[in-house]
This record gives C-alpha cells, structure tokens and sequence, in this order.
C-alpha cells in the first residue's frame, strides 16, 4: 500500500532503500530527539538491518518517507498491547534538507487517517522531547492535543528532559 503525499509518498521498506536511508539518517541533527533504537552515526550496515528486519511485517505499520525516489525519512505507527491495545504510538524522522516545507505535518496527517481506518485503534499518541518545539508543532497541525508533561522522563546524549504527550482520538471516539 502506498499513500500519495504533496511531492512524497509514504511506502513500505523495500530492499533497495539502505543507501538513501544511510544517507539521510547519518545525521546528528536527526537523530538528536528519537530514540537510542536509531543510532548515530547511521551506517551502511544500520540500514541494511532495518530494511531486512522491517520489510514485509503485516499490519503494515512502519512507512518509509519516499522524495525523488529516495527513502528520506520514516514514519511508524507502534501498536500498544495489553490494556493499552486501543492504541498506536506514532514516531516519525525527516531528512534535513526537507524540513519546514509541511511534508513532516502531512505525513502525520496521512498517517493518522490510514491507522484510524485500517488499525484496531481508537488512540494515537506521542511523546515529544521538551527540545523538539518542530515536533510539537508537526503534532498540533495534525490535530494532536498536549494532554500533560511527564517531567524528567527522557534522557538523550547525557541531558534529562521532559516528554511532552500528544495524542489524538478516532473521530467517532473523541
């Protein structure tokens, strides 16, 4: 399945992505605010592990970000289990070169729609690094709403921080 954005497309990871996933990922300013699971500096073999590990999982949850037919950028929707199964947790990266054009926003948006329709889910959620003001911004043009700050519960490179929730309700539940 692939969703059509403004100038990008939202697909599943294909082989043939590690090296503009390398690439685009192999940045500190894009890694400065995800989680340890994406490492810096990015490698080749980062890449090829991601591709190899995440290719073909059903539901598909996890899309890459797809400009100029190079992979540049993610983002995910991580199903929640337990008495949290009603809810995703979305995640997302963008490539430096394309911030501030709205694609980030957009695919959120894309996103959002294709969880709500194809996903057992009623909620989506996400927890934002106090730093990343660009995120939280991204999150409340899709229509995500703060609900509460978890202070002093993340910790990247050394520096502690607040998590900013987000979350956002299936229409017909909210």
């Amino acid at each position: 399945m692939e969703l059509q954005g403004s100038g990008f497309t939202l697909r599943g990871w294909l082989h043939g992505d590690e090296k503009s996933l390398q690439k685009h990922a192999d940045n500190p300013r894009v890694s400065a605010f995800l989680m340890d699971r994406f490492p810096y500096p990015y490698t080749l073999q980062d890449a090829i592990a991601w591709v190899n590990f995440i290719q073909n999982r059903q539901p598909l949850t996890n899309f890459a970000i797809v400009i100029d037919d190079e992979a540049c950028g993610g983002i995910a929707i991580d199903l929640m289990i337990n008495a949290n199964s009603k809810t995703g947790e979305i995640g997302y990266w963008l490539a430096e070169p394309y911030w501030g054009r709205g694609i980030a926003t957009e695919a959120v948006n894309l996103i959002t729609a294709y969880a709500f329709k194809y996903l057992a889910i009623i909620r989506i959620e996400a927890g934002v690094f106090s730093k990343n003001t660009a995120s939280m911004r991204v999150l409340e043009k899709a229509g995500y709403v703060k609900e509460g700050i978890m202070r002093n519960a993340l910790i990247k490179n050394g520096e502690v921080m607040d998590k900013h929730m987000y979350a956002i309700l299936k229409p017909e539940h909210g």
